[in-house]
C-alpha cells in the first residue's frame, strides 16, 4: 500500500483532493507514488520517442531539438492528473497522418510553422468552446449509440490497418514486433494470465508493468536477431533549450498566421476534434468499468473538465511550441496500462487510481531527460508505437462491440458502415455518413398505431 501524509479516503468515495472545483492532488500529500508505474513509464519513454522521426521530417529540426518537444508535452500530460482529470492523456493519435498531408502543402520552414500553430490553436478553440458550453458531456449523453460504437470500431480498424498496411512498423522489423505483440497480449488479456497472476507472485509482480516487459524482451530478441540496430549510449542529460524554442519555432518568432491559413487548416481542425472525440468515448467506458471492479473509490470523469485541459495543453504548444500530434484526451495504450494493474489489485497493493496515473508520467518525463535512456531505447522508437496502437486497437474494437451487444442489428449494421468508412476515408467522412444513415434510417419519422379492432363473439352452441 502506497504511503502519503494526506487524510485517507473512506471506501467507496472519491480520492481527497484539495482547492475546491480544481480537486488538485499532489504525490505523498493526496496520494502515494506507485514505484512500478514510474518504472513502467520510464522503459516507455520510447513511445513517445516514436514522433520524433516524423517531427523532424516534417518541420526540418534535428533529433535533440525534437526531442526537447516531446519532453515538455510530456509535463503537460500532468495538468490532467494534477487537476481531477483521471485521464492518462495523449496525442490525437489517428490524425497523424492527416497533419503530415496538410503541412507538407506549405513550404517547408516559417509557413510551414505557421500553419502548424494555426492547427493546433483552432484545435484549441474547438475544445475549450465544448468545454465551457458543455458540448463533449451533451455529445457523450446524446450521440446515438451506433455513432459512438462505429467511432470506436473505426478508430480500432485505423489502428490496427496503420500498423499491418504496407510501409506499416510491423514490416520494419516483424519478428521483433509480432513477438512484443504476442507478450504484451498474453502478459494483458489472456485468459492463461489472470489465474496465474492469482497463483504466482512472481508473474503478478511481472505483469504490473504491463508492456514493458514484453518490449523489453522484443527489443533484446529484435537486437540478437539483427532486426534492431544496437544503440549508442550517451552519458549526459537531454537539454531542452527554451530560448531557442521560443525564438525560432514560437508565435513570436514566426508571427500570427494569416487569416487565409487558419481558414486552410479549419476543416482539418474540426476532423482532430471528431477523432479526438473517439478518445473520450474510450476513456470514458475504461472508467466505468473500472469503478465497476474496484468499489472501494469512486473515479470520476467529467468530459467538459477534460477538454478545457486539452484546451490549454493545445493554446500552450500552439503559442510556444507547436507539436505536430496535437494534444488530446487520452494515450489508450497507456490508460489500459494503468487500468489493468490498478483493477488487478486490491486496496491493500493500490491504494488510489491516482498514484499510478500520475507516476506514469513523471516516470516517462524523467526517463526522456536522461542521455543514457533515451539513446538505449532509440533504436526500439517502432517496437514501442506499434504496441500501443495495436492495444489501441484491440480496446476500441471490444468497446465498441461491447456498447452494441443490446441493441438492434439495424445500429449494428451502421456502426460496422462507420467505422468501415472512417477507418478507410478519414472521420469526417465516417462521421458524416454516420448521421445521414442514422437520421434515414434509425429516426422513426412515421408512427403507426395499431388498432386491434373487437372481435364479435358468435355463439356456436
Amino acid at each position: 500500500m502506497a504511503f502519503y501524509f494526506g487524510k485517507q479516503r473512506e471506501d467507496g468515495a472519491e480520492q481527497p483532493y484539495a482547492l475546491g472545483h480544481l480537486k488538485l492532488r499532489l504525490p505523498f500529500v493526496h496520494y502515494g507514488i506507485e514505484f512500478p508505474d514510474w518504472l513502467q513509464g520510464a522503459i516507455l519513454c520510447v513511445v513517445p520517442m516514436g514522433i520524433s522521426a516524423v517531427i523532424m521530417d516534417v518541420l526540418g529540426i534535428p533529433f535533440e531539438l525534437a526531442i526537447a518537444f516531446i519532453i515538455i508535452n510530456n509535463f503537460l500530460y500532468l495538468l490532467h492528473t494534477s487537476f481531477g482529470d483521471p485521464s492518462i492523456a495523449g496525442w490525437v493519435t489517428a490524425g497523424i497522418p492527416l497533419y503530415v498531408s496538410f503541412l507538407s502543402g506549405f513550404p517547408e520552414g516559417k509557413e510551414r510553422i505557421e500553419a502548424l500553430i494555426a492547427l493546433q490553436i483552432l484545435v484549441a478553440v474547438i475544445f475549450l468552446l465544448m468545454g465551457l458550453f458543455k458540448g463533449a458531456e451533451k455529445l457523450v449523453e446524446k450521440i446515438p449509440i451506433s455513432l459512438k460504437a462505429g467511432i470506436l470500431l473505426g478508430a480500432g480498424f485505423a489502428a490496427i490497418f496503420g500498423e499491418f498496411s504496407e510501409g506499416g512498423r510491423v514490416w520494419t522489423m516483424p519478428v521483433t514486433i509480432l513477438l512484443g505483440a504476442a507478450f504484451g497480449f498474453f502478459m494483458m488479456f489472456s485468459k492463461t494470465a489472470a489465474p496465474l497472476r492469482a497463483r504466482y507472485g512472481l508473474f503478478r509482480y511481472i505483469a504490473q508493468f504491463g508492456i514493458a516487459v514484453p518490449f523489453a524482451l522484443s527489443y533484446v530478441i529484435g537486437i540478437i536477431i539483427g532486426e534492431v540496430q544496437m544503440p549508442e549510449i550517451s552519458w549526459s542529460f537531454v537539454a531542452i533549450p527554451f530560448g531557442e524554442i521560443v525564438s525560432s519555432y514560437s508565435i513570436f518568432a514566426v508571427g500570427v498566421p494569416s487569416f487565409d491559413t487558419f481558414m486552410k487548416a479549419l476543416p482539418l481542425a474540426v476532423a482532430a476534434y471528431i477523432i479526438a472525440f473517439g478518445d473520450v468515448l474510450v476513456v470514458n467506458s475504461l472508467l466505468k468499468n473500472a469503478d465497476e471492479v474496484r468499489k472501494d473509490e469512486k473515479i470520476v470523469f467529467s468530459p467538459t473538465r477534460n477538454s478545457i485541459i486539452v484546451s490549454i495543453r493545445n493554446f500552450i504548444e500552439g503559442i510556444f511550441m507547436p507539436f505536430l500530434p496535437l494534444s488530446g484526451p487520452q494515450w489508450t495504450g497507456g490508460q489500459v496500462l494503468v487500468l489493468n494493474r490498478y483493477m488487478n489489485n486490491k486496496r491493500e497493493q493500490i491504494d488510489s487510481y491516482w498514484g499510478g496515473a500520475t507516476g506514469i508520467f513523471w516516470g516517462m518525463s524523467i526517463a526522456l531527460m536522461l542521455g543514457p535512456v533515451v539513446t538505449l531505447f532509440k533504436p526500439g522508437v517502432n517496437i514501442g508505437m506499434a504496441l500501443t496502437m495495436l492495444i489501441q486497437g484491440y480496446l476500441c474494437g471490444y468497446l465498441g462491440i461491447d456498447l452494441l451487444k443490446n441493441e438492434s442489428n439495424l445500429q449494428k449494421g451502421i456502426a460496422v458502415i462507420v467505422g468501415a468508412i472512417l477507418a478507410t476515408k478519414g472521420a469526417a467522412w465516417g462521421l458524416g455518413i454516420g448521421l445521414i444513415l442514422w437520421f434515414v434510417l434509425e429516426r422513426e419519422w412515421i408512427k403507426t398505431t395499431l388498432v386491434q379492432q373487437p372481435v364479435e363473439s358468435k355463439d356456436f352452441s
